[in-house]
């Protein structure tokens, strides 16, 4: 087909039921149980992920907790712990990176691999690479192959949707070179790159409810309908994908929130979850080898009105003290402007972005500062070792 490049081998590898993953690895006796990883049902908490055997109930991620208990009331009900399975994620990334040095990672479960330059056959690698995978790792996922990214996408999603099992699918969906306008031609329009409700909804009342009757469209005709986007659509729907695989993701921002079970109004608790918070950013950025120069705030009052305010630091840092300190003068001048109104908060979050690389500096004295970064790196050690909670600093009073 023109414009299909049939030299190129992508994998799509997708995780399958992550956290749920996880945690059957960490408790075997949850395993082929109807469960659901996230908050509790008297706590506003909703669904995060869920176990196959859960899905079979109906129950799916972003559902109420509540409505989940509803639909099964045998459903067990297990918190997140999101740095099991960032470690987790980390195992797995780290075997991409063994494999081939073009790996794009899209989410902590997902990620593309280029295996172009590979002598064995695209669907050889996959297999092998599920394979170590299942048996290392003891996490299931499944893969697409295919010419390009968008295809290896759009098959990966289609051999998961395809299993109606109560276990984990552990596909692996291959498109031949040459046929990838006859995979997408009856997938409906919403499984298309580009294609949400609203646009699904547009095609739909034009009549068009596949891939192929898109593709059957002139990019001229897509054009005047959805603008610039038309003739992307236009190349999509024949499964022509340009896009490279690549490895280098600059860091925009890094980020921590937290949504309380309760709305807060004490100043005195919302502070000490503040310093918990930029801990937790102080340690991911340190851990990315980045400084960032503005600090953010993030409130949401309890009647959901969210707002966002930010300072810039004299100078770069990945400093928890520093960013602790930039938030909480930002959170102390906005509780004072509301200390009237009596506001609650509902959630609170610190980001730090404008990063710049740490530059490796020599000092010949020992300084405040420099005992401080020593201190700091001293405590990530022991953290990375033994857990975050090996070794706690004092916290604001």
């Amino acid at each position: 087909m023109a414009g299909i490049n049939s030299s190129r081998k992508i994998l799509h590898l997708d995780l399958d039921a992550f956290f749920c993953a996880v945690e059957e690895r960490a408790n075997p006796a949850l395993r082929a149980k109807a469960f659901a990883v996230g908050g509790k049902p008297e706590e506003r908490g909703v669904v995060s992920s869920c176990s196959y055997a859960a899905r079979m109930k109906g129950i799916h991620s972003a559902m109420p907790m509540g409505q989940a208990l509803s639909l099964y009331r045998g459903l067990i009900i297990v918190p997140p712990d999101h740095e099991k399975y960032s470690q987790a994620s980390a195992e797995v990334m780290e075997r991409l990176h063994n494999l081939s040095p073009l790996v794009e990672q899209i989410s902590i479960d997902e990620a593309f691999i280029d295996v172009s330059d590979f002598p064995e056959e695209a669907e050889t690698i996959a297999r092998k690479l599920q394979a170590q995978i299942n048996q290392e790792l003891h996490l299931p996922c499944s893969l697409g192959v295919a010419t390009n990214k968008l295809v290896a996408k759009i098959a990966n999603d289609e051999g998961k949707r395809r299993s109606k099992s109560e276990n984990p699918p552990n596909a692996i969906t291959v498109v031949a070179p040459g046929s990838e306008s006859a995979f997408l031609g009856p997938l409906p329009v919403i499984a298309l790159w580009g294609v949400g409700p609203k646009t699904a909804e547009r095609f739909h009342l034009l009549g068009i409810k596949t891939i192929a009757e898109i593709a059957r469209r002139p990019a001229s005709e897509l054009e005047l309908m959805f603008g610039k986007v038309g003739s992307d659509l236009a190349l999509r729907a024949q499964g022509i994908d340009y896009s490279p695989v690549t490895s280098n993701h600059e860091t925009k921002s890094i980020s921590q929130e937290t949504t309380f079970n309760k709305d807060l109004k004490d100043p005195v608790v919302l502070k000490k979850v503040l310093f918990e918070l930029a801990e937790s950013v102080g340690r991911r950025t340190r851990r990315e080898g980045l400084q960032g120069k503005t600090i953010k705030l993030k409130l949401r009052w309890a009647d959901f009105t969210t707002l966002s305010r930010q300072a810039t630091l004299p100078s770069a840092s990945d400093q928890d003290r520093d960013i602790y300190n930039t938030a909480a003068a930002l959170f102390e001048k906005e509780w004072q402007a509301n200390l009237s109104s009596q506001r609650s908060v509902r959630l609170i979050g610190i980001a730090i972005t404008g990063f710049v690389k740490q530059a490796q500096q020599m000092e010949l004295w020992e300084t405040p500062s420099s005992k401080g970064k020593k201190l700091q790196n001293a405590l990530d050690v022991v953290r990375e070792k033994y857990g975050t909670s090996a070794i706690l600093r004092g916290k604001p009073k």
